[in-house]
């Protein structure tokens, strides 16, 4: 039977826990987390990013975390925490979910770029 986007959102958003700015504030002054932009190219350049965070666009995530591609990027690892966001909290939940699976066990979804940039998360570029 086919999956449809809404299954799909609802199995990531089960899986992922969503988190404030202010519990991810929290998380990146007590670990080496990783904060991770999946949105695209386009996207960033217009509005910036959270100061620190990796801008992989959803597309190149699995490749990026999987240590055995060529494309593999040494800042994922699978015991650090990440922290996932996007425009709007869709693809930054499928990310995550997708990220679970590859045996990321320390996966959160922040949501919404504008939602911490409000938020004061401090942000650069753009």
């Amino acid at each position: 039977m086919p999956v449809s986007v809404k299954d799909l959102m609802a199995a990531a958003n089960a899986a992922v826990p969503r988190i404030t700015p202010e519990e991810a504030r929290d998380l990146l002054a007590g670990e080496d987390a990783l904060v991770l932009d999946v949105r695209d190219a386009p996207e960033v350049a217009a509005s910036g990013k959270l100061k620190g965070a990796l801008n992989v666009s959803r597309g190149m995530v699995e490749f990026r975390a999987d240590a055995d591609t060529p494309y593999h990027d040494p800042a994922f690892r699978t015991d650090r925490t990440i922290i996932v966001y996007c425009a709007s909290g869709g693809r930054s939940a499928l990310v995550g979910k997708t990220l679970q699976d590859m045996g990321y066990d320390k996966v959160m979804n922040l949501g919404a770029f504008k939602d911490a940039k409000e938020a004061g998360l401090e942000t650069e570029g753009g």
